[in-house]
């Protein structure tokens, strides 16, 4: 990257990102806004393929009135922050990002965008070239509760230390939480594409042998995979002793025990179910309504549920993935992107444009959805009887044809 002297914007973001954003926990994920991913910045100099790998992957993230150059949720160091933070929930954080360009370096408007930034953000910081911030600036930002950071040639300086603050919940912030938290779709979240392994790892779990050999007897070969996929439904917590079972899979293990007297029993009905093709409500009644609650219970199905009866209700025609994806970032865009559009960079480039629109031609190709959410857990909603058709993988999957519809769908007479 170039010396402090010539720091563009898209650089100064991507050392701003590589010291605030560690990535070293799990509740971590962050976002650059989706003008960086183009080949060139705003007076015509290149982007580097380096910076644009440090940035991805990119979104178009509303925050108050305008859209952050990154956002994201990460535990920050304390000299980042005026006080100590109260509460273990990282925060949600802000970032504007200054450079110097043929206008100069506009400090005190970055302030005053971060500033806004605030009525939804946690934190919110401007980041600049450090010679380029003048002491009036520091003052206004300190005024407004505005981090500033000074980029210089090799080192990143904490101008002006945020207080963090609260803030109400909207979609947009609600979508870069979902995929910091537990639950958010990573490549890996669902690796078994048949929700009957998740309950057997719960099941397990209360079981007084040992969890992991369990699982490999009774439910599924593939254990990492199933405890994984189990704790991004919210049944299990995994832990450096053992895994922990949450409320939800407390309910699971409530359920087996009702139904037949004990856990070790239970587990043994799971050998019956392997290799299973049959829709698991159908073919369990009970088990699958049990299913149906756990899913449900997984904060993308409400989503995915509710747009689904509003295009019902706007047309009456099945949706195919390509006009799912295009409804939802219509009605909730961070969402749509997270939930559906692979992270990969040059995914991201393909299907965005540099002010955060879709562009339909590569929705069409199979290879830039997330496959936890096309196959597995799509196929987890057909088990569950939400949906009429099963998942496909990215590599078989041709989205005009692939179809999302509910199984019962509610006619609204008006």
């Amino acid at each position: 990257m170039a010396g402090a002297a010539g720091l563009t914007e898209p650089a100064v973001l991507a050392r701003t990102k590589q010291r605030l954003f560690s990535g070293d926990t799990g509740d971590s994920y962050v976002v650059a806004d989706t003008q960086f991913a183009q080949a060139k910045w705003i007076d015509d100099r290149p982007i580097s393929p380096e910076t644009k790998s440090i940035l991805a992957p990119f979104n178009h993230v509303r925050l108050g009135s305008g859209y952050p150059d990154l956002v994201g949720v990460d535990c920050l160091d304390a000299e980042l922050l005026a006080v100590d933070r109260v509460g273990t929930e990282p925060p949600l954080i802000a970032v504007e990002a200054k450079g110097h360009a043929s206008g100069g370096v506009d400090v005190e408007r970055g302030v005053l965008q971060a500033y806004d930034r605030l009525h939804e953000a946690n934190v919110a910081y401007v980041s600049a070239p450090a010679g380029a911030v003048s002491q009036s600036e520091r003052t206004l930002a300190r005024e407004l509760n505005v981090g500033v950071l000074g980029v210089g040639p090799d080192d990143l300086q904490v101008l002006e230390r945020p207080r963090v603050v609260g803030n109400r919940t909207t979609d947009e912030a609600s979508a870069i939480r979902f995929q910091a938290g537990a639950q958010g779709v990573a490549d890996q979240s669902f690796g078994l594409n048949h929700p009957k392994n998740y309950l057997g790892v719960a099941v397990a779990c209360s079981h007084r042998g040992d969890t992991r050999e369990l699982v490999a007897e009774h439910v599924v070969g593939a254990v990492d995979d199933a405890i994984r996929g189990a704790a991004f439904l919210g049944l299990v917590e995994p832990s450096p002793a053992r895994l922990e079972l949450t409320g939800l899979g407390t309910e699971v293990i409530r359920f087996a025990v009702r139904h037949y007297g004990d856990t070790e029993t239970a587990l043994q009905l799971f050998e019956t179910w392997h290799g299973a093709r049959t829709r698991f409500i159908d073919d369990q009644p009970l088990w699958g309504e049990l299913l149906r609650r756990v899913v449900f219970a997984y904060p993308a199905t409400e989503l995915l549920v509710t747009e689904l009866q509003q295009r019902h209700d706007d047309c009456t025609e099945p949706a195919s993935l390509v006009e799912l994806v295009e409804w939802l970032h219509e009605h909730h865009p961070t969402f749509a992107v997270e939930l559906f559009i692979r992270g990969d960079e040059t995914v991201r480039e393909r299907v965005l444009t540099g002010d955060g629109r879709l562009r339909r031609q590569p929705l069409a190709d199979g290879s830039v959805y997330h496959s936890p959410t096309v196959f597995q857990l799509k196929s987890m909603l057909y088990h569950a009887g939400i949906l009429t058709e099963r998942g496909a993988e990215p590599s078989n999957l041709d989205p005009t044809a692939d179809r999302w519809q509910l199984r019962e769908r509610v006619d609204r007479w008006r």
